[in-house]
């Protein structure tokens, strides 16, 4: 009994260690979208544009905007968010804030075109990474989910209009929108399907031979 009660704490301690790495990496992909100064994704062109008009961070705006999507979703499904939510929206504008404080646009073209899809990956892999644990979805995510729920409408329409939503207003607030956020929007599905696929089925050989070997044991 000991050794399933020191496994499920070690496993659960693993999952939320996994879940805060990909949070990490998730939001050094963010920051460098932003700072490639080429066009950012629709909620960043937001938040950016937010940061323009009225003061503040883009990390603060990431995480008031996440409390307010987040309190949207949990009023649609009438279900209190799970931790993991909570902690994807503060932990994530804490950690874009630091990375857009520590780095810099480069100066050339090229540079901010490398910075871009540089972006766009690690961001697809941090997805992927802080998602495969199953800690909770993050607020966006959440709220799409139940307006898929409550609408009927598919998980890919409820995502194309809210994106297209935020990515208008952003706009009119003078965020960034250029050819970095067509490319972001036509691509980051797909890269973080491939993440998501590979870090799953990693974190699901790991879960099973940590199981292997405690029934060994």
């Amino acid at each position: 009994m000991e050794r399933v009660k020191q496994w499920n704490k070690n496993s659960s301690l693993f999952k939320w260690g996994i879940f805060l790495i990909g949070l990490i990496i998730m939001s050094f992909g963010i920051a460098l979208t932003i700072l490639a100064d080429l066009g950012s994704a629709p909620w960043d062109v937001l938040h950016v544009g937010l940061t323009q008009q009225v003061g503040l961070t883009v990390g603060s705006w990431t995480i008031i905007m996440g409390f307010i999507v987040l309190s949207s979703a949990a009023i649609l499904t009438k279900e209190f968010p799970k931790l993991g939510a909570f902690l994807n929206m503060i932990l994530v504008g804490v950690f874009v804030d630091i990375f857009l404080f520590v780095f810099s646009t480069p100066v050339s073209l090229l540079g901010q075109g490398v910075m871009l899809i540089a972006g766009i990956i690690i961001t697809g892999f941090g997805i992927g990474v802080y998602i495969s644990p199953q800690c909770g979805a993050g607020p966006r995510d959440s709220l799409m989910l139940a307006v898929s729920q409550r609408t009927k409408l598919s998980v890919a329409q409820v995502r194309f209009i809210m994106e297209v939503f935020v990515l208008t207003i952003g706009w009119f607030l003078g965020g960034p929108v250029f050819v970095g956020t067509i490319l972001f929007s036509l691509t980051i599905g797909h890269v973080t399907g491939i993440s998501l696929s590979l870090c799953q089925n990693w974190m699901d050989r790991r879960m099973e031979r940590g199981v292997k070997v405690e029934n060994i044991h």
